[in-house]
Parts: structure tokens; sequence; C-alpha cells
């Protein structure tokens, strides 16, 4: 066998499991991690502050 046809069967059948767990993996972690929900909240008001009435729980940057 070639190498490029051992490649493309090894990139076909095994890197295609290994990065769809990989995919996984990280939708995982970024969802469940501690102080995530905190973190993203914080990030999701970021359209709705104003410099006049500033949302609660940013922080301002200087």
């Amino acid at each position: 066998m070639e190498t490029y046809s051992l490649l493309r069967q090894f990139a076909d059948s095994w890197m295609l499991l290994a990065l769809f767990t990989f995919f996984v993996a990280m939708i995982l972690w970024v969802m469940f991690r501690p102080g995530a929900s905190k973190t993203y909240s914080d990030v999701a008001n970021i359209p709705f502050r104003h410099e006049d009435k500033p949302a609660p729980s940013g922080e301002k940057e200087a």
C-alpha cells in the first residue's frame, strides 16, 4: 500500500473519530467547567452596556 492511500485511510477513519471526540469534549468543557456561567453571562451582557448606565455585574475598563 502506498503512503497516500495509507494516510487517506487513516484520516477517513481514526482521525475523523479523534477530531469529533475533541470537538465534543471542548463543547462539554465550555458548558460544564466551574465558573463558566458567570463569565459567559458577563460577556453576553456586553451589547447592553451603556456609558450612562453600565451593566451592574461588569467591570469598568480604563
